[in-house]
């Protein structure tokens, strides 16, 4: 995946002279217009200002104006206004105000609009008188009365069922802002923003429509319910539902513990309803480990919150769902619950588990975030440095999780002193990192497999890094930009410019379409492509591993491996297959001698965008964990992984006689492990949709994929052997005559307490 880089808004204006506005004061006259509805006031200071008061007449929010951004007049705030009280086409009665903008604002006009509903009110800023507008960049200002704790952020997404079936998604509607009282909240719903430009004055607001004329609309809600619950008032929806748990996570550490699930439903319209609430939980078989109902009355601007209860399994993923219903209207959400008890992992330094793309979504907090990389066997992470996203490097040592750097933007065929540039800063980041290794950019062989840029990258940023590290003797190792794709003919073209000898790890990104894992086509059969067999990763890991033998030893480093879950597309991993895939991946890793994989990425999300849901962007969807933070099934393989691998050396595949059946044996302290799957169904994934649709109903994640089931009998070692699937599920076998037997399919199963030759019967 490229880089996505930081980026920032108004720079050095908002700093130095924007955000440090004076605060409007609103003056106590009685003729001041005024509007009123169930829990909520607004009225109008005559510099414009508009203050928001609760049903008691308690002072909350002042909204104190507007800025423009203009491609010529450059960034303007509104400095006063004319308020008057209108009323609108429907009737009802509005607050107007008509700002005053200095001079410089070339003739930019802006005009306010607001107008209220039962605890809610309806902002609306009108822009025009330019030509050269542009309303991505437009704020609005607000001031925040005596809160009790910061201002917080939260996506809002709407649960979705597609017409043509497969699996439920969640689109974005928008965001809200959080202000919060010991007695009270509200919210600031818009349509959209960038957290990043929003500060203590200012509300990143952006508007829609052209150049020429744009309106930015909010909605304001005042009321004790969650985030989700305020979306829902604010858009005047008829019902809301938002799911979630009280754990971090919501992962458990044992089984037999009561797992909470709490359920809040919003009534957005004008009039109480009698609402139900349904709910289930099913776990990885599909099996319904609880469901109900309840019904309840729901005010208008009101919500209505209930806690359902299920018992942990031992281990293991419970899937939910919450279903609120009144009369032709629904609403549903979705979660999961998991269970990983505590594990300590022994490899250390020595572990090929790590993470990419920064751990920078720090919710709950960082310290849990942290605590959950050490559960699941995170020892490496890709990308670290102070001011980076995510955790700093400190506190990676701190906790001893090693980490490494990645820094791109090589200036390819720039001048000298921009290539020296480039190098000392970056060079010096990543000495001052502590990183491990250097990672030297990403992804810089496009296009794919045509060679170009091999040579350029080797005299522009590769050779002028290490010649800086060495001649400030620091101990960081270098890995070459992560290629996407085994891309041997830019290898080649690399080596040939000398860049070989300057690398001490070769990186690639062994990305993979609706290929299993151990898919493995020779290169010369490799098709090219956005859904081209080029991506796949057990050849392309094959491949990488004869051109080491024949360049010369270095580590091996899958520094972005995935497992991606876009939903209903064929090209990539249902949830179930993800969970699969992820388990053999790292197995098959370790099996070809890979130092380090790190896993693309611990969060479905997109940096600049938290949390804000993308279903169409398959770079939305590679996390090990769902965007409200709930494991996927990936997840717990990823730990399972881990665990079983921790201290691992690879001996041998297995060869049973049917070549359909496939396995890895290894070696570990706790004696010979086996991984056994079956090919019978073959090495293609969702294979059953529409030529030239890039979509497919996929099934749900506890439903198995695989039709073919084989027999197999294996020599066991004891009278009892463990056998693990995909996500850690233990169930114990009984051998009988040296022998025991297990059913294999597409799905990777591990086995404790087979011999070191389980393939060879006796």
């Amino acid at each position: 995946m490229s880089d996505i880089p930081r980026r920032r808004f108004l720079g050095g204006a908002v700093a130095a002279g924007l955000a440090g506005a004076l605060l409007p004061t609103t003056p106590a006259k009685a003729e001041t217009p005024s509007i009123s509805a169930d829990g909520i006031t607004l009225t109008a200071g005559t510099d414009g200002g508009i203050t928001v008061r609760d049903g008691g007449g308690v002072e909350r929010i002042r909204l104190t104006g507007f800025m423009t951004k203009d491609s010529v007049t450059g960034i303007q705030r509104t400095t006063g206004g004319t308020p008057s009280l209108v009323t609108l086409q429907d009737g009802t009665q509005a607050i107007q105000v008509d700002y005053t903008l200095p001079t410089a604002a070339g003739g930019i006009t802006v005009r306010g609009v607001f107008r209220v509903a039962p605890h809610r009110a309806k902002l609306r800023w009108e822009v025009g008188g330019s030509t050269t507008l542009i309303p991505a960049g437009f704020m609005l200002g607000r001031a925040v009365i005596s809160p009790s704790a910061p201002e917080s952020f939260a996506a809002l997404t709407t649960w979705n069922r597609d017409a043509g079936g497969g699996v439920p998604y969640e689109s974005n509607a928008g965001v809200v802002y959080q202000e919060t009282w010991a007695d009270t909240r509200a919210y600031f719903r818009l349509a959209t923003t960038t957290p990043a430009w929003t500060n203590a004055t200012w509300i990143h607001a952006p508007g829609t429509g052209t150049a020429s004329a744009a309106v930015t609309e909010a909605d304001l809600v005042l009321g004790s319910m969650r985030p989700a619950a305020g979306g829902t008032m604010g858009a005047g929806l008829p019902l809301g539902v938002e799911v979630w748990t009280d754990q971090p996570f919501s992962l458990w550490d044992a089984g037999g513990q009561a797992m909470a699930l709490h359920a809040e439903v919003a009534n957005g319209g004008s009039a109480a309803r009698s609402v139900k609430l349904s709910w289930w939980a099913r776990d990885f078989d599909g099996k319904t480990l609880a469901k109900g109902s309840v019904t309840g009355t729901v005010a208008a601007g009101a919500a209505w919150t209930q806690t359902f209860t299920v018992t942990s399994p031992p281990r293991g993923i419970v899937f939910t769902e919450v279903q609120a219903t009144a009369d032709t209207d629904s609403a549903f959400a979705r979660t999961n619950l998991a269970v990983l008890p505590p594990h300590t992992y022994q490899a250390g330094a020595d572990s090929m588990f790590g993470i990419a793309n920064y751990p920078w979504l720090l919710k709950p907090d960082a310290a849990a975030v942290m605590g959950l990389m050490k559960r699941l066997g995170i020892q490496r992470v890709r990308i670290s440095y102070d001011g980076g996203p995510g955790l700093p490097p400190a506190t990676l040592d701190a906790a001893g999780i090693r980490h490494n750097i990645e820094l791109a933007g090589i200036p390819l065929g720039g001048t000298a002193a921009q290539v020296a540039a480039w190098a000392d800063t970056n060079t010096q980041k990543a000495i001052s990192s502590g990183a491990g290794y250097f990672e030297v950019a990403n992804e810089v062989n496009k296009p794919w497999m045509s060679g170009e840029t091999a040579a350029a990258y080797v005299r522009d940023g590769l050779r002028p890094v290490r010649d800086r590290l060495t001649a400030a003797g620091a101990p960081t190792k270098v890995l070459n930009a992560g290629l996407a794709g085994m891309d041997h003919v830019w290898t080649k073209n690399f080596h040939d410019a000398g860049g070989w000898d300057l690398i001490d790890g070769f990186a690639f990104h062994p990305g993979r379409g609706n290929f299993t894992p151990d898919y493995a086509p020779p290169p010369e059969e490799w098709t090219q492509g956005d859904n081209g067999s080029y991506w796949n990763f057990l050849g392309g890991l094959r491949k990488a591993r004869e051109t080491i033998t024949e360049y010369g030893q270095k580590e091996l480093w899958l520094t972005e491996a995935y497992a991606c879950t876009k939903p209903n597309s064929w090209w990539h991993d249902t949830y179930r297959q993800a969970a699969e895939n992820v388990l053999l991946t790292l197995a098959l890793a370790m099996a070809e001698g890979v130092r380090c994989v790190n896993w693309y990425q611990l969060h479905d999300s997109v940096l600049g965008k938290p949390q804000m849901a993308d279903p169409a962007n398959p770079e939305y969807h590679y996390g090990l964990m769902n965007r409200d933070t709930s494991a996927k099934p990936s997840m717990l393989a990823y730990a399972t992984a881990a665990q079983v691998l921790d201290q691992a050396t690879f001996v041998r595949w297995l060869k049973p006689a049917d070549p359909d059946l496939k396995g890895l044996l290894f070696d570990t302290p706790e004696g010979p492990v086996s991984i056994l799957w079956s090919r019978k169904d073959g090495y293609l994934l969702n294979t059953d949709h529409a030529p030239g649709s890039t979509w497919f109903a996929a099934p749900e994640p506890w439903v198995d994929g695989w039709p073919t089931k084989t027999e197999l009998k294996v020599a066991a070692a004891g009278r009892s052997v463990r056998e693990l699937d995909c996500i850690g599920r233990e169930r114990r076998l009984t051998a009988r005559d040296g022998k025991v037997e297990v059913h294999l399919d597409g799905a990777p199963r591990i086995y404790y307490g087979l011999t070191e030759t389980p393939d060879q019967l006796p």
